[in-house]
């Protein structure tokens, strides 16, 4: 037993975080983008206890660090040149604790004195949706878009009335292939910790996804993806993002509409017209109903500011 434990102990803290990423990886099976996020919070992290100590790190000197060293990295990210918002600090230490947890857990390497260490206050964010009527001008703006080729403009109206009408995130409608069309009636979507849920298809996303495939100039196999590029490679997030921000400043619309405010808005706009909290729940692929209930805040405040616009009581006395 003492062999094990020693080296352990001993393992680089770099091989460390290396084996927490893996598991983040293979077991969490957290999205790319995720995992690129928690390395960066984890290098830095590890090299700020270094510059701190002035020596290596170890699993077992790791397992030492006090509240104060992980309150001083967090100050040093809030205060430098790139200072990080109050929202990036929780998530910050919400990463070191993960990692710490996983040194615990895989290596027998606790360090509970850091439950010590709290986070600063961060005000919860509502979701920013877009107007029915501001969905409806952004999914039919490209065809009127001059600088767009038709087969290009088919694709950005198939992919973002795929976003709006089945509320997918872009990873998710980017990720299917061309062995997915013609559309079925429900689309099997793998989503975020590799949750799987079925997402309805309406006639009208079926239709803008067949007459894109009716047009798109590049032969496509079954493994390719769905929606590609003007070279034919597959089309990447970047672009679709670049479109829709092209899209709205043609129509005059605010910055807050973005591709991932489509998914925002198909849920806001679902509650709106009566579907129940759970269904949302599930469309959208949410582990936790309290996610999905911030839609809920998002409808009630709409229908409050409606009601103080349009309320008789507002209007001035004679």
């Amino acid at each position: 037993m003492a062999g094990p434990e020693l080296k352990h102990s001993q393992l680089g803290a770099d091989d460390a975080l290396g084996a927490w990423l893996d598991h983040l990886a293979h077991e969490r099976r957290l999205s790319p983008r995720t995992l690129e996020a928690y390395g960066h919070i984890g290098r830095l992290y590890l090299a700020f206890l270094e510059r701190h100590r002035g020596e290596g790190l170890t699993v077992a000197t790791l397992a030492a660090t006090t509240p104060a060293e992980v309150r001083a990295h967090l100050a040093d990210r809030r205060s430098g040149e790139r200072p990080l918002s109050a929202r990036s600090i929780s998530q910050t230490l919400s990463a070191i604790r993960g990692l710490h947890d996983f040194l615990d857990r895989r290596f027998d390497a606790p360090s509970p004195q850091l439950a010590l260490v709290r986070g600063p206050r961060v005000t919860p964010s509502l979701p920013r949706p877009v107007t029915p009527a501001q969905a409806r001008a952004l999914l039919d703006e490209p065809a009127k878009d001059p600088d767009a080729e038709p087969w290009e403009a088919a694709r950005d109206h198939a992919v973002l009335t795929l976003l709006y009408g089945c509320g997918l995130r872009i990873s998710e409608a980017l990720s299917l292939k061309r062995s997915d069309a013609p559309l079925p009636d429900q689309l099997r979507i793998t989503g975020k910790g590799g949750k799987t849920r079925m997402a309805p298809v309406l006639p009208a996303v079926r239709q803008a996804v067949d007459a894109y495939l009716a047009q798109l100039p590049h032969v496509s196999g079954p493994q390719d993806a769905l929606f590609r590029a003007r070279r034919g490679g597959a089309l990447g997030p970047r672009q679709v993002q670049a479109a829709v921000q092209r899209l709205r400043g043609r129509l005059g619309l605010p910055e807050r509409t973005t591709p991932h405010a489509l998914r925002h808005s198909f849920a806001t706009h679902l509650l709106g017209a009566g579907a129940d909290l759970r269904s949302v729940q599930e469309l959208l692929g949410h582990a936790s109903l309290s996610t999905t209930q911030k839609y809920t805040a998002v409808d009630a405040a709409r229908l409050m500011s409606a009601y103080t616009a349009a309320h008789p009581r507002k209007a001035p006395a004679d």
